[in-house]
């Protein structure tokens, strides 16, 4: 598990950036034999390459467009190159839609323990003086205050991890990502912009794990704190190039790679709560909801490819699948 929790800053968790930081393409350095090993995986995986896509049955039109939480220099070219199809259709979908976006925000201004340890030991006395002086410094490092690192819960405290140094001085906490930008396109076009999910689904999903799986699932994260700007970096070219399936697989192959004998079961149990089951949920909902409309649904990249994936799961109900040409 070492790496996933780092990889929600792409896959959905994290506020959003302007990704302008330079890095290394760590997918470029691995060795030829794991390159492959990967490769082969990602050719197994239905929809693997992608961000644009059409599922039609019918006069039932969905148009879908995976996004990249974190805001970048072509994020106001993608939403440029949407406008007409958000436009076009009768609702938008989002993950949050902004009213849900401004009641999260809310909640965690109004409930501390969504995000913080606010009863019995912090930090400092959970992980040790050593990984403590570790974490607080890598915190440090992205702008955050010691008091604020220390009662962090751990789960989200991994996750702040893999916001890179570089990203978090470019405001890796408060810049509009493209998900906002396009439910604002929506309204303005008078589109009725809806959540695909309860706002408070994303915000409890860290509820699975107790406090001890928590802490281990921080320490495993150093190792790699240092190279959040590359893994960033890794994340947001292999996006653009649509290589979507390809960054879950290197996810998976790093959380596996020195995570110990569990670590593939606790991929596969993470990769049951952040994907499949909200997948299954907003399928169950785009069935109920969109037939005889056309909509358009934003959300991230990852929750569209694979068996599991909402492109998959539409083609089993009978929608043919298409990809749609996208140059921004």
């Amino acid at each position: 598990m070492r790496l996933v929790v780092g990889f929600l800053v792409f896959f959905g968790f994290a506020t959003s950036a302007l990704a302008v930081c330079e890095g290394t393409d760590l997918v470029a350095e691995l060795p030829a034999d794991q390159r492959a090993a990967i490769d082969a995986a990602v050719s197994e995986i239905p929809y693997a390459q992608g961000l644009f896509w059409q599922a039609e049955r019918g006069d039932t039109r969905i148009v879908m467009f995976g996004t990249y939480h974190i805001r970048h220099e072509m994020t106001a070219a993608q939403a440029a190159a949407l406008t007409p199809h958000i436009a076009a259709a009768d609702r938008a979908y989002f993950e949050m839609n902004r009213a849900d976006k401004a009641l999260a925000q809310s909640a965690f201004g109004s409930d501390p323990s969504l995000m913080f340890i606010t009863q019995g030991p912090t930090l400092p006395d959970l992980l040790g003086d050593e990984d403590w002086q570790v974490f607080k410094t890598q915190m440090e490092a992205r702008g955050f205050p010691v008091f604020m690192a220390a009662k962090m819960k751990p789960i989200w405290g991994s996750m702040m991890l893999g916001i890179g140094p570089c990203q978090a001085r470019n405001g890796a906490l408060n810049s509009e990502g493209i998900d906002i930008t396009l439910a604002r396109i929506a309204a303005d076009n008078d589109v009725p912009d809806l959540s695909l999910e309860d706002w408070r689904t994303v915000m409890t999903l860290t509820d699975a794990y107790d406090m001890d799986e928590q802490i281990e699932m921080l320490r495993l994260s150093f190792p790699f704190a240092d190279q959040a700007d590359d893994l960033q970096y890794t994340l947001l070219q292999r996006y653009l190039s649509g290589e979507v399936a390809l960054v879950w697989e290197f996810s998976r192959f790093l959380s596996v790679q020195d995570g110990g004998d569990a670590a593939a079961e606790e991929f596969d149990r993470f990769e049951e709560l952040l994907l499949t089951r909200r997948n299954r949920a907003w399928v169950d909902l785009l069935l109920k909801e969109t037939p005889g409309r056309t909509v358009f649904i934003a959300a991230g990249a990852a929750h569209f490819p694979g068996r599991n994936g909402v492109l998959y799961l539409l083609e089993q109900e009978g929608f043919e699948i298409t990809a749609l040409a996208f140059d921004p």
